[in-house]
């Protein structure tokens, strides 16, 4: 394990060079596209005959249990740094948007996304059951917030559109998850659960996770108000976070959605508080953002070269196209709907939805939900769509969703500015 994590390193470090030297695209993006671009050739020469080096890389890539290490050891690390960023006064003012399309927008895409690919694949020669359809609907209807995060960041959105997009990604990962858990339950008895057990279940896992978050949150801030030592504040935060995610999960509530209150309650309550020590908050701040960049780096890099364990064939490649198409039209469509009515009770331009639509990527999580699904043709088709659907919305959502953005004006829009000081108390006394 120790000399698989050293080549990841290595790898990521040279990728990041060749981006950073030669391409200039957003870090993450880059180091995908780069393995991208090398999976790709591997799969060339092996179609020429010189199949070594893909069966090298395949060899390494089955080494690494993706699903594990990202479910259970980089996402608590990135939802909890994510959360440390997030500002609460911004969930409070978008709580409206936020929970609409945590709850309701990802339900909804997930029906739709399945239901339209049940109906529409065999037209392109691919069947699939319903079960393993709504399975497909409900890992790939989930924004990525680790995906999102980082394209955010470089895109050029405006800071409050941000704060919807960044909220609804950081919450709805335990729906989503629940949703799958849900449709592969389906998949392996046959019976289909009841709505009245699909709330009981996310109402128990959701708000277990949140009081486990809350809990845990406000033990640590009190532990770190009380210590002045660089060491001592990293080792209680990454134990919390390590620990706490395992705890939360053995408890089988939703540790995803306990790590990211974790990191709100800290970071919101560290900054409003004056007796929190000013060294402890430069410290979490700098050592979580190094954190969350390396991790996210290295992830992005491991979603480029899981492409060499994809079978692709023509037909998989029309039926992604269509994928691509209903996965895009549902998120637009639930969008839409929830904004038109928030509009009723709310301050929002016309434009939010088709920037919430486009700003909709997937990432890690998708991948690592479709590879844990049982051995199988089902499975083989399920994670050649999510891996076409992850791909197209990283490389070109991602690139062009700050266009978007300006393109429909809501970057101007002011019902949604955050208010700003007053130009009596923001001008000074010339010199």
């Amino acid at each position: 394990m120790l000399e698989i994590t050293v080549w990841c390193l290595v790898i990521t470090a040279v990728f990041a060079y060749i981006n950073h030297r030669f391409i200039g695209l957003p870090t993450t993006i880059g180091v995908m596209s780069v393995a991208l671009a090398i999976s790709g050739a591997l799969i060339g020469l092996d179609y020429l005959g010189w199949s070594a080096p893909r069966r090298y890389q395949a060899a390494m890539v089955a080494s690494i249990d993706f699903p594990g290490v990202l479910m259970r050891g980089m996402l608590a690390v990135l939802l909890f740094a994510g959360g440390l960023q997030f500002k609460l006064g911004e969930l409070r003012r978008y709580q409206k948007p936020i929970v609409a399309l945590t709850v309701v927008g990802t339900v909804l895409s997930a029906l739709l996304v399945g239901l339209a690919l049940w109906k529409l694949l065999p037209m392109v020669g691919i069947r699939l059951s319903l079960p393993y359809c709504l399975v497909f609907g409900a890992l790939i209807s989930p924004t990525d917030a680790v995906a999102v995060g980082s394209i955010l960041k470089s895109a050029g959105v405006p800071r409050t559109m941000e704060a919807i997009i960044a909220g609804e990604s950081l919450f709805n990962d335990a729906v989503g998850v629940v949703l799958f858990a849900l449709a592969l339950s389906m998949v392996k008895t046959g019976d289909w659960p009841t709505a009245a057990e699909a709330l009981s279940q996310l109402a128990r896992e959701g708000g277990g996770g949140i009081l486990m978050g809350l809990l845990m949150g406000h033990v640590l801030y009190r532990m770190l108000r009380d210590v002045q030592s660089y060491q001592v504040e990293v080792l209680l935060t990454l134990a919390t976070v390590m620990g706490g995610y395992g705890l939360v999960e053995e408890l089988d509530f939703s540790g995803p959605l306990a790590m990211v209150v974790v990191g709100m309650v800290v970071g919101t309550r560290s900054r409003s508080d004056p007796d929190f020590p000013a060294e402890t908050q430069d410290h979490l701040s700098r050592f979580w953002r190094l954190v969350d960049g390396i991790l996210n780096t290295l992830l992005f890099v491991l979603i480029g070269l899981e492409v060499i364990r994809v079978h692709f064939s023509g037909g998989i490649l029309v039926a992604a196209a269509l994928t691509i198409l209903i996965t895009l039209m549902a998120r637009g469509l639930s969008v839409a709907m929830l904004m038109t009515l928030l509009r009723l009770t709310m301050a929002l331009p016309s434009g939010t939805w088709r920037v919430l639509t486009w700003a909709g990527v997937r990432g890690g999580v998708s991948v690592a939900l479709a590879l844990s699904l049982p051995a199988g043709h089902s499975r083989e088709v399920v994670l050649s769509l999510t891996y076409c659907v992850v791909v197209f919305s990283i490389l070109v959502q991602g690139l062009t969703v700050g266009r978007i953005a300006r393109r429909v004006g809501v970057s101007e829009a002011k019902p949604l500015e955050l208010p700003q000081p007053s130009p009596v108390a923001s001008q000074r006394p010339a010199p």
